[in-house]
């Protein structure tokens, strides 16, 4: 679902995206010819052969733009699943995707929540990135309990529809970290800090009596997407991304960071509150795309660059965001050791490894 924006905004992160694309294709990493041989390899149009032609939902949003134009930089095909005529529109002024499939990028019209319409968009590409997201415009945090509802809906009906494409083999979701970082008891070794891993899950329960909805809608949308995969002919991966950040974020993905802050300070307290890079979310999504293929990945990824542990540099991050300043706690957190310690441990192995691992190391996912 697509956030309104003023004619002003939408010309500006137009043109940021744009420089974004031409610096990519400037830098020398993905050369004039490589979309039409990608094309012709691929045996025609937007065909799925030799497993070089993707889907991705939300492409223009802030991840899914980084996720498309790492997957161009690395010779795929990319189909663009969009959601809105504003997407559309957007995608215009920017006179650089086109019906004609210039660059490596088409585009088709797809309703998350239509099953048809998704086989339609996934048809022919070997895989899918979802990383479409739902927000609420009108909602103080920029997310709702209807939002969070309406999310694990979609993820189960983009996980059936990736079942029944005959041509679709792999799916990496977009989850989000506040999916494994809120519990109702926290249970504490005096000896440290507990460990945040991808085997943690955030509590419903309290996420949902906290109106905490933006944690529960992605909890509740993971867990939906590993129920719908769990003994399907599909890998599916997912990603948990700390909060994204990264060149025109507050401009172009404010609505998801301020919904993802709400609780900050008892995140802040626990030791859980981080930022991730949108180019090392970009690259984990990758990563972890073709190491599928030879089972070298899967299950959850945790994904961070740092962990904010002093109360300043909270308040430096707020007024990146544009929020107003809160009251500082009475109780410094600063001197207090964090209750709690992520850990990316398994990201990091994908990242520097290419190394086969087994089906018990990576696949299973516990949540029940």
């Amino acid at each position: 679902m697509g956030v309104l924006r003023s004619t002003r905004s939408m010309q500006a992160e137009v043109e940021e995206m744009r420089s974004a694309l031409f610096h990519g294709v400037a830098a020398g990493s993905r050369p004039a010819g490589d979309a039409r041989a990608v094309k012709r390899a691929a045996g025609g149009l937007e065909g799925g052969a030799g497993g070089r032609t993707v889907c991705v939902t939300g492409g223009i949003s802030f991840v899914g733009f980084a996720v498309v134009d790492r997957l161009l930089r690395h010779g795929y095909t990319v189909r663009l699943a969009l959601e809105t005529l504003e997407d559309i529109d957007k995608l215009r002024e920017m006179e650089m995707f086109g019906e004609d499939g210039r660059d490596g990028v088409w585009t088709v019209m797809a309703n998350m929540m239509e099953p048809e319409s998704l086989n339609r968009a996934f048809d022919g590409c070997a895989g899918v990135f979802h990383t479409s997201a739902f927000v609420d415009p009108g909602g103080m945090s920029g997310y709702t309990k209807h939002m969070a509802a309406l999310e694990a809906q979609a993820a189960e009906r983009v996980i059936e529809a990736c079942v029944r494409t005959e041509s679709v083999r792999k799916c990496v979701f977009t989850s989000s970290l506040l999916a494994c970082v809120w519990r109702q008891s926290h249970p504490h070794d005096t000896r440290g800090p507990s460990i945040i891993d991808e085997n943690c899950w955030s509590d419903e329960t309290f996420c949902r009596d906290n109106k905490l909805w933006f944690a529960y809608g992605k909890t509740a949308a993971e867990k939906a997407a590993w129920r719908a995969a769990r003994g399907r002919d599909l890998k599916l991966v997912t990603v948990c991304p700390a909060l994204v950040t990264g060149p025109g974020f507050r401009r172009r993905n404010s609505t998801a960071s301020i919904a993802y802050l709400k609780g900050s300070q008892a995140m802040l307290a626990e030791g859980v509150l981080a930022t991730a890079n949108v180019e090392t979310v970009a690259e984990a999504h990758l990563r972890a795309y073709e190491a599928m293929g030879n089972n070298a990945a899967g299950g959850r990824y945790i994904c961070y660059d740092r962990v904010i542990r002093r109360a300043e540099e909270f308040a430096k991050l707020e007024r990146q965001l544009g929020m107003p300043s809160r009251a500082a706690p009475t109780q410094s957190v600063d001197d207090r050791p964090a209750r709690s310690e992520l850990c990316k441990r398994k990201l990091g192995r994908l990242m520097s490894s290419r190394r086969r691992c087994t089906y018990e190391d990576y696949y299973t996912v516990r949540f029940e």
